[in-house]
């Protein structure tokens, strides 16, 4: 996966640096108070790591491409690990984690274990926002695998996957140029602490 990004770094860059995020900001930061410390986990450009940063967020980022950490370094000035979601060793770390358009990548077979491991990362009452395209059934596309989701089958993930209680789910249109068309599923979850779901397992 990380390849497509390595030989398409210009034009990915290019096509999603300055792009408009308000909406899903708007879904994610009014849980989070001044200064909270949140994960950018699967980067990109840098984009939302320097938006946060510069509203005064402490922000950390990780991307598995070489070329996006370096792009994002470059951009937000920050420190941005060079990272794959299945190897996050972050505990009890972040008030948020922002995965926006990022976990999409990840196959569903290893999405549990990777939510497991965000779940660890989160503070208790930690909040998670995550996008995924808005489709029936997975697909392929470039060399680039794609998981997907719709509003059901994705509470019915959450369900299933433990850990986390859904917050808000929104559908949005993709907002760069050309791409309106297609149809993202945005979600804000809250970690559950580990005391309520002792609770909810007697």
């Amino acid at each position: 996966m990380p390849d497509y990004y390595e030989y398409h770094a210009e034009h990915f860059l290019s096509t999603t640096k300055d792009i408009d995020m308000g909406m899903q900001y708007q879904m994610f930061l009014p849980y989070l108070k001044p200064g909270a410390h949140i994960l950018d986990a699967g980067c990109g450009s840098g984009r939302d790591s320097l938006a946060f940063h510069l509203l005064g967020y402490d922000v950390e980022a990780f991307d598995l491409s070489p070329a996006m950490v370096e792009a994002a370094k470059a951009l937000t000035g920050l420190e941005v690990r060079c990272l794959s979601f299945q190897q996050m060793d972050y505990e009890a770390t972040f008030d948020g984690i922002w995965a926006c358009a990022s976990l999409l990548h990840v196959p569903k077979t290893e999405l549990v274990d990777v939510f497991g491991l965000l779940h660890r990362a989160l503070i208790e009452n930690g909040i998670l926002y995550c996008s995924f395209k808005l489709r029936e059934t997975d697909f392929s596309q470039d060399g680039r695998n794609f998981t997907c989701f719709t509003p059901g089958s994705f509470q019915t993930f959450i369900d299933q996957a433990g850990g986390f209680s859904l917050v808000t789910q929104k559908q949005s249109n993709d907002v760069r140029p050309g791409r309106e068309q297609e149809l993202w599923l945005n979600a804000v979850l809250r970690k559950i602490p580990a005391s309520s779901q002792s609770q909810e397992g007697k």
